[in-house]
C-alpha cells in the first residue's frame, strides 16, 4: 500500500495590474494570498486599444510602441514591489477587453493545469463613473467562469 499523497494544488493568482493604487493593493493581497501555498502570481497587463477601425494604421502603430513602453515600465514596477517579498511571479501583457483578457488567462491557466486553482485579483474601483457605467470588478462579478476577488 502507498502512502504516497499527492502534491497539494497549486494556486494561480492572475492579478490585473497598470500601475494604479488598486491595481497594487490587489497585487499586495495576491501576495499574501498566495504566502505558503503551491502556485503563483500572472500579473496581467491589458493594453485596451479603442475602436482601432477609426484610427489610422499610423496611430494604432504609435499606440502599440506606447502600450510597448507601458509594458516595460510596469514589469520595472513589478519588480520593485515584488522584490524581497515574492519571487514566482510573472508578467503578461495581453491585448483586448480588460475583464475579457483576464477570465481568458485565467481559463486558460485552469484548462492547462488540471486540478489546480485559478483566481481572478482586482483592485475595486475608485473612479465615481464606474459606478454608473460599470468597471472591471462588476463585469467579472457578472461572467467569471473562475473565482473573483475583488480588493477595495
Amino acid at each position: 500500500m502507498s502512502t504516497d499523497t499527492p502534491p497539494p494544488a497549486s494556486l494561480y493568482l492572475v492579478v490585473g495590474y497598470d500601475g494604479s493604487s488598486p491595481a497594487s493593493r490587489a497585487l499586495d493581497a495576491a501576495v499574501n494570498l498566495l504566502h505558503g501555498r503551491a502556485g503563483s502570481i500572472e500579473v496581467v497587463y491589458v493594453a485596451h486599444l479603442p475602436a482601432v477601425d477609426m484610427l489610422s494604421a499610423d496611430a494604432v502603430g504609435q499606440m502599440e510602441v506606447d502600450f510597448d513602453e507601458i509594458a516595460r515600465d510596469l514589469d520595472t514596477m513589478l519588480g520593485e514591489q515584488l522584490h524581497g517579498r515574492e519571487e514566482r511571479w510573472e508578467f503578461v501583457r495581453r491585448q483586448g477587453q480588460i475583464a475579457d483578457e483576464l477570465m481568458a488567462h485565467a481559463t486558460g491557466i485552469r484548462d492547462h493545469h488540471p486540478g489546480d486553482t485559478a483566481v481572478i485579483v482586482v483592485g475595486s474601483s475608485s473612479q465615481a463613473m464606474h459606478r454608473v457605467v460599470g468597471s472591471v470588478a462588476v463585469t467579472l462579478a457578472r461572467r467569471s467562469p473562475v473565482p473573483i476577488v475583488v480588493v477595495p
